[in-house]
C-alpha cells in the first residue's frame, strides 16, 4: 500500500527540494509554502536516438505520481487559480504540458482521469498536425504534435489549452515587432480554431526579458510560465509563474537509496 496523506505531507528537513521532481516526499515541505505547478513534455516510451532524454516521462511513472499526488489530497487547478491564490490552505497542484505532443493524448488522458486531475496543454498553432520542428532543427528525434481534432478531444475530456508562441522561437533572439506578432497571433489563432478564451502562456525555452514579458501582458495573457523551479507565493508575479519540471529520478547512489526506503515502506 501507499503511505497515507499523512505521511506524505510530513515536514521537510529544511533542505531545498530537488530541481526536478520524480516523486511526492521531497517535495512535500516546499509545496506547503505556496502553490505548485509541474510541467511535462512527452510522455510513453522514448524513441531511438533521442538527445533529450529528460523530456520524456513513461506512462507508468506518470501515472505512479498522478496517484500519489490524488492520493496525498492533492486537486488540480489551472495556471489562473495558482496566479490568484493566497495560500496553500488546501492542497493545489498545476499540471501544465509544453508544446502538445501527440504522446500526451495517448499516454496521458487516462492516468489524468484516474487521477480526476485537469491539465492545460500549451500549444504552438503554427505546428499544429506538424512536428517538433524546433527541435529536428537541433537534431532531436521526431515527434508528432496533435492535430485539430486531437485538440478537440483533449478540450472534451476537461482539459485546458494556452498558448506557446505560433512557431515556437526563443522570444528574446528575435526583433520585439517578430516576437509581439509570435505572441499575440498565437492567442488569436487558437481561439478562432477551438472557439475557447485562451488566457495562459508559456515562454519557449523559458527564454524571457522584461520587455518580452511586457508584451505577453499587452497581448491579455492573464498568466505567463517560466521554467523557473519554485513554487507560486502571494504576491508572485502572474507572468513569471514557476514551476518544477518532472521527469525520471537520475540514476545516481542518492536515488537509489530513496528508492529503496520508499519501496520498503509500500511493501
Amino acid at each position: 500500500m501507499n503511505p497515507s496523506p499523512s505521511h506524505k505531507a510530513a515536514p521537510s528537513s529544511g533542505q531545498p527540494p530537488p530541481q526536478y521532481y520524480t516523486s511526492l516526499e521531497p517535495f512535500a515541505g516546499a509545496f506547503t509554502q505556496g502553490l505548485p505547478m509541474l510541467t511535462y513534455h512527452k510522455l510513453g516510451p522514448r524513441p531511438a536516438r533521442v538527445r533529450l532524454k529528460g523530456l520524456y516521462v513513461g506512462e507508468a511513472l506518470f501515472r505512479r505520481q498522478m496517484r500519489e499526488l490524488m492520493q496525498a489530497g492533492y486537486q488540480s487547478v489551472l495556471p489562473a487559480d495558482v496566479a490568484g491564490a493566497r495560500s496553500q490552505e488546501s492542497r493545489r497542484i498545476a499540471i501544465t504540458f509544453d508544446d502538445g505532443f501527440e504522446n500526451v493524448l495517448r499516454h496521458g488522458l487516462e492516468p489524468l482521469r484516474e487521477a480526476r486531475f485537469h491539465a492545460i496543454q500549451f500549444l504552438v498553432p503554427g505546428r499544429i498536425g506538424g512536428s517538433n520542428a524546433w527541435e529536428e532543427a537541433e537534431g532531436e528525434a521526431t515527434e508528432r504534435l496533435m492535430d485539430a481534432s486531437q485538440i478537440r478531444e483533449w478540450l472534451a475530456a476537461g482539459h485546458s489549452i494556452g498558448a506557446h508562441t505560433c512557431t515556437h522561437p526563443h522570444l528574446t533572439r528575435i526583433p520585439l515587432a517578430e516576437a509581439r506578432e509570435e505572441i499575440r497571433s498565437s492567442r488569436l489563432q487558437l481561439e478562432d480554431l477551438f472557439r475557447v478564451p485562451v488566457r495562459d502562456f508559456c515562454y519557449p525555452y523559458g527564454d524571457y526579458n522584461p520587455a518580452v514579458r511586457d508584451l505577453v501582458e499587452e497581448a491579455g495573457f492573464t498568466t505567463a510560465c517560466t521554467t523557473e523551479a519554485g513554487v507560486n507565493r502571494s504576491g508572485s508575479d502572474r507572468l513569471q509563474l514557476r514551476r518544477f519540471t518532472a521527469r525520471y529520478a537520475s540514476r545516481n547512489w542518492k536515488n537509489l537509496l530513496r528508492w529503496f526506503r520508499s519501496t520498503a515502506r509500500r511493501s
